[in-house]
């Protein structure tokens, strides 16, 4: 069976979807078309911008959307998942590929939630960072013994791999105390805010309503939702999912695990760069991932 899966936020290279627009009819067009619902040319900052330019929360987030769902676009009848998956961001890719929101409707919403996101950034300083080589467990239970500042597991990238989110205190007193625990690396990472914590609340709430007045339609596969790792085509259960995703964990390694289980052979990624085919990998090695 086939899973197909879409990266999030953090994957975008300077160049990205230049070859799509160029070799692609039906490509340009929904790059236009993304242009005007913008209301800026992002494709002039994913071709030909800077990496600074990448950087910006009005552009991050609906360029790797945009080069992901084109990709799945420009497949035509060989997009032909069994069920689909996309980590944070890339949930929303998986959606609109998928069918249960449309273009223009997954776009929109990308948009607002970037701009959310940004807005609860500012409230208040806060920071993720990468732990490798420390079992789940350990990583939770130092994050729930650290009083007084708010920390949690963010993402469950792979076995051994997890990031954290909170406020800066919090995640530097994590930090020091996962190295005790024997981290091999417990590393603050390049991020504008505290992304999967409580502290998205405000960006949860703003991006309810939005969500809430979308249509959605049932997806052509099952999506595997990051809140709780679990097949969904119910359209009311999905947009309940994709507003707790604002706050809580992406629990990736036991999406994999599940799709594993319901019978993936063959992991397919859509987007730009090719992170999740390396933590596929890791989760188990013996899958076939493109």
């Amino acid at each position: 069976m086939k899973a197909f899966v879409f990266p999030g936020q953090g994957a975008q290279f300077v160049g990205m979807g230049k070859d799509l627009y160029e070799q692609s009819e039906l490509a340009r067009n929904y790059f236009e078309k993304a242009n005007e619902i913008l209301g800026f040319r992002i494709t002039d900052l994913m071709f030909d911008g800077t990496a600074e330019d990448l950087r910006q929360t009005k552009v991050t987030q609906p360029a790797v959307f945009l080069h992901s769902v084109i990709s799945a676009f420009v497949l035509g009848n060989e997009f032909d998942p069994d069920m689909v998956a996309g980590h944070s961001l890339g949930e929303f890719s998986a959606l609109v590929a998928a069918k249960a929101l449309t273009f223009e409707d997954g776009l929109i919403l990308v948009s607002k939630r970037a701009m959310a996101m940004q807005k609860a950034c500012e409230i208040e300083e806060s920071t993720m960072a990468a732990v490798l080589g420390l079992p789940d467990e350990v990583v939770e239970e130092v994050c729930d013994g650290i009083s007084g500042n708010i920390v949690v597991p963010a993402n469950y990238n792979c076995p051994g791999q997890i990031v954290i989110s909170g406020d800066i205190a919090g995640v530097d007193k994590a930090c020091e105390q996962l190295k005790e625990k024997g981290a091999k690396r417990a590393l603050r990472l390049n991020v504008g805010g505290a992304f999967h914590s409580p502290l998205m609340r405000p960006a949860a709430e703003e991006l309810q309503s939005a969500i809430n007045e979308t249509v959605f339609n049932k997806p052509i596969c099952p999506i595997y939702q990051n809140v709780n790792a679990y097949p969904q085509t119910e359209p009311e259960a999905i947009k309940e999912n994709l507003i707790a995703q604002l706050t809580a964990p992406v629990r990736w390694t036991q999406t994999v695990k599940n799709m594993i289980t319901d019978g993936a052979t063959e992991f397919i990624e859509l987007g730009p760069g090719d992170v999740l085919k390396g933590l596929i990998k890791k989760v188990n090695p013996d899958v076939v991932v493109r």
